[in-house]
């Protein structure tokens, strides 16, 4: 995403000069783009002059969303994803607040950067320059 960013929006970036900058393997990122394409994060046109650019500008993309269509979750422990079995524990887990409230503090610390900020360095600064 951020190498799609760095580029203008309206050009198509190939998956291959993608990978050899962000020396990552094409076939690994083949299969992150396929989720970045079916969530319409990000656009592909095949053939000659193809590739992939960004659906939207990069400060409308948060980290969160990124991660979430990617990973499927965030969630610390299993029994807070989505579609978790109810645990017979849940009641009784001295545990459950403190990963509950972990969970709200990285997906909040996500939710507040974007793509943009990854792009211009920013991430950190915010907090180091109050």
């Amino acid at each position: 995403m951020i190498d799609l960013a760095e580029h203008p929006q309206d050009k198509f970036i190939p998956l291959d000069d993608t990978a050899d900058r962000q020396v990552i393997s094409k076939k690994y990122l083949e299969i992150v783009v396929k989720d970045l394409v079916k969530g319409k994060l990000v656009k592909g046109v095949s053939g000659k002059g193809g590739g992939y650019c960004l659906t939207r500008k990069p400060e409308e993309y948060t980290v969160d969303e990124i991660l979430m269509l990617t990973e499927g979750t965030l969630a610390p422990v299993s029994c807070l994803t989505e579609d978790a079995e109810e645990c017979p524990m849940e009641c009784s887990c001295k545990t459950m607040p403190m990963w509950r409230q972990f969970g709200a503090l990285v997906q909040d610390y996500f939710h507040g950067i974007t793509v943009a900020d990854l792009v211009n360095g920013t991430v950190g600064k915010k907090e180091k320059d109050e």
